[in-house]
């Protein structure tokens, strides 16, 4: 949904899914010894050729799950720094009530500490198993109004501090 809203706003926006990517799970001790994995520095060259991020990520025991954590780690370690001024939003789901909220917390954080503008709107998806419709849309109207807010925001927020004079 929210690549969706994203693509009619008018940006490109490539999905990473971390199953096109063999990036094993960061270890200082393997990057010293073998150098940083291909993927990691291409995956920081595609971040470093857009000027937004979107994470998505259920939320596992309060926190984004470990695999985007594990790529976005990686993205850190390479010479390109692809977080450094991004603007960065974050949304997140959970089969609960909550729909992710405290995932959130941690991921704006990580973000900001990457050097990230982390847009501060809040979305997510509660009881997310039951959320869709067969073609992909969200049920819940209000769901969707978040996540259009949220896009909206994000387009915005990056076209006016991109603009060069």
């Amino acid at each position: 949904m929210a690549v969706a809203a994203l693509r009619v706003a008018g940006p490109e926006v490539p999905v990473v899914d971390h199953k096109a990517w063999r990036l094993p799970l960061y270890r200082g001790d393997w990057e010293q010894a073998d150098g940083l994995p291909a993927a990691a520095t291409q995956l920081a060259e595609l971040g470093a050729s857009h000027h937004a991020l979107l994470i998505a990520s259920p939320e596992y025991n309060g926190f984004i799950t470990p695999l985007p954590k594990n790529i976005l780690d990686g993205m850190s370690r390479t010479e390109t720094d692809p977080f450094a001024g991004k603007v960065a939003a974050v949304v997140s789901a959970l089969p609960g009530a909550l729909g992710g909220i405290k995932s959130q917390i941690f991921a704006k954080q990580f973000l900001s500490n990457l050097g990230c503008f982390v847009i501060p709107a809040t979305c997510t998806l509660p009881r997310s198993r039951k959320a869709f419709a067969p073609d992909g849309a969200l049920k819940d109207a209000r769901a969707a109004k978040s996540v259009e807010a949220l896009v909206a925001e994000s387009v915005e927020t990056t076209r006016k501090l991109t603009v060069t004079g």
